[in-house]
């Protein structure tokens, strides 16, 4: 009866073995730059292991990997066990402890309310939860060919929510009211407040989108995110609104960059086993399109006002990860753009080839398919200190287009990179990308249809027939002090529409990917930037950044065609560049804030 009874609890204790390590699966957003950056230089030094095909990360896994490379503090610098120990007490919760702080009141139990940092942690046995406040300042001042463009000041506030219930349920909510203030730029440089909008989905720099409220004095708007995933040792199930990040890079991804501003989506997360993981969503993106068929009615004193809404739009997108042996990673996902009145069932389907769905779906009755796409992205740590990655997102495949009598090109574009960290310099990182992307990749015919929500392209910033270079040198000498030395050459060439028939009926589209790309530019931006990041305490910052940038527009000598977008070089530098940044300039940014 003894030996039953030991095999029963044996086998118990093997069960509920996954569950006791389980803690909460709330995902760590992208902004995060640090904690990215540190685990990151941990797998390149093979201390630790990731699969960093997609992003974010959740609080869980990486406080379990801080906990890896803590078993392992012997090959670690003096300068990454500082930052271990520093990142280890921010995810404290997760560790199923309380950090530590400075000003706090604190049962040292259950639960800490601290003034520095600012927080409310609660912990017990069936609930943990976390409450940070959020607020900040950045003050961006900028010099252009002697002359002051003025001040742009971008602030925050907002507060950070998170929660974890029976180690199975996470709930999070995260709200940011943000503006860019420019009442303080010179009206005699030809700038006004609304000049403060530096972000915009026409422009080309790497930053946020947004979508702006109205306001007089600049740009204000607010980026509300959360979820709620259910989850064990082996994967989740969630409906979230977030960022997210597919394929490896240090400046922007070409395939999903999270540059567009965060969207509603199911998602799943599968990793049953250490050489195999599934990231899947179903996505309702932004058209922008009106729908002329679907209106409101509103009453008023002088009659009725039609108001018009936006057309559907949704994603589905799967990436699944192959590990073949330890450091190497091989991921390969295909996804769908499309526009129906309603979800459409097949595209819940995880593991699917949407192309094949579409077909089934479209081709009886002779209408336009919805878009689909198809991606590849390889990397490997299998080499110490030495991170190699690659990248292809393909929009459209012939192979008839690679024979060499073929003028046409595939609208595809690829990314090719490498990091080597703490060699042979402890501390120092060098990092290169070189980013190429075909013509009316990204685009479609149909507006709903693009790549894109909120009118930002999901992939690379720069969109389609356009090439980018960049070098980053970063160097942490101390825990806590990130300085990063980059360059960057940003070039986009002529752009055309997606039209599939020119005014004579004829195929359009076959002359217009026949066109030979990266040929001539129409716009070019150079950018060298010095930024110091230091973070006083947990998710607090102080940063300066200094930037000299130089962005033109060039006029094309070559007669223009059909479908093409034709301006002079002033019109391609007021379409592509802020008024902030146009030419040459020097830009000063100041910042503190509490949250990221």
């Amino acid at each position: 009866m003894n030996a039953v009874i030991k095999k029963i609890a044996f086998i118990s204790i093997i069960l509920l073995l996954p569950n006791v390590f389980v803690a909460q699966n709330i995902p760590q957003h992208i902004s995060y730059y640090r904690i990215y950056d540190f685990i990151d230089e941990l797998a390149i030094d093979r201390i630790i292991n990731i699969n960093s095909v997609s992003k974010p990360y959740s609080r869980n896994f990486i406080a379990q990997k801080l906990l890896e490379a803590q078993a392992k503090d012997s090959l670690l610098t003096k300068r990454q066990k500082a930052d271990l120990k520093f990142f280890l007490n921010d995810y404290a919760i997760e560790l199923d402890t309380l950090p530590k702080s400075y000003v706090h009141w604190s049962n040292k139990r259950t639960f800490d309310l601290s003034l520095v940092q600012p927080a409310f942690q609660y912990r017990d046995k069936y609930f943990k939860c976390r409450i940070t406040p959020l607020l900040g300042m950045d003050v961006i001042a900028n010099t252009a060919d002697k002359a002051n463009k003025g001040v742009i000041l971008k602030r925050w506030f907002g507060a950070d929510f998170q929660a974890t219930i029976v180690n199975h349920i996470s709930v999070w909510a995260s709200y940011r009211d943000q503006s860019y203030y420019g009442k303080f730029l010179n009206t005699k440089a030809g700038l006004a407040a609304k000049d403060a909008r530096i972000s915009n989905y026409n422009y080309l720099n790497n930053l946020p989108g947004c979508q702006y409220k109205e306001a007089e004095y600049g740009g204000d708007y607010s980026d509300m995110r959360g979820g709620i995933k259910a989850y064990t040792w082996w994967g989740s199930i969630g409906l979230v609104k977030d960022n997210l990040v597919w394929g490896d890079s240090y400046s922007c991804s070409n395939i999903i960059s999270g540059r567009a501003p965060s969207f509603p989506m199911l998602t799943l997360n599968l990793k049953p086993c250490t050489w195999f993981e599934l990231n899947y969503i179903h996505g309702w993106l932004i058209s922008n399109v009106l729908d002329s068929t679907n209106y409101y009615i509103e009453e008023n004193g002088n009659g009725t006002k039609i108001n018009y809404r936006p057309c559907n739009k949704f994603i589905a997108a799967n990436m699944l990860t192959f590990t073949p042996i330890k450091g190497l990673d091989l991921s390969l996902g295909n996804s769908i753009i499309y526009a129906e009145r309603n979800v459409q069932a097949a595209y819940f389907i995880p593991i699917a080839f949407y192309k094949s769905i579409d077909h089934l779906l479209t081709k009886g009755v002779q209408t336009e398919n919805q878009n689909s796409q198809v991606f590849f992205n390889i990397s490997s740590r299998n080499i110490k200190h030495l991170h190699l990655f690659a990248s292809v997102y393909i929009d459209e495949f012939s192979i008839s287009r690679l024979k060499k009598n073929n003028p046409q090109e595939n609208p595809i574009s690829y990314k090719v990179g490498f990091n080597v960290s703490n060699w042979p310099l402890k501390n120092l990182s060098l990092v290169g990308e070189f980013t190429r992307t075909n013509i009316i990749n990204y685009k479609h015919s149909i507006q709903q249809l693009t790549w894109a929500s909120n009118s930002y392209c999901l992939g690379h910033y720069l969109g389609d027939n356009a090439q980018e270079i960049y070098v980053a040198l970063n160097y942490k000498p101390i825990r806590s002090l990130n300085l990063n030395l980059s360059y960057s050459n940003a070039r986009k060439y002529k752009d055309y529409e997606y039209v599939r028939r020119g005014a004579d009926g004829s195929s359009l589209i076959s002359t217009i990917i026949a066109q030979k790309p990266f040929n001539e530019m129409v716009w070019e931006n150079d950018l060298v930037s010095l930024k110091a990041t230091y973070e006083i305490f947990n998710n607090a910052y102080a940063v300066i950044n200094l930037e000299w940038n130089n962005a033109r527009g060039y006029t094309p000598k070559s007669d223009p065609i059909e479908g093409e977008n034709r301006l002079t070089k002033q019109g391609y530098l007021d379409l592509y560049t802020p008024k902030f940044y146009q030419g040459e300039n020097f830009t000063i940014t100041c910042g503190l804030s509490f949250g990221f």
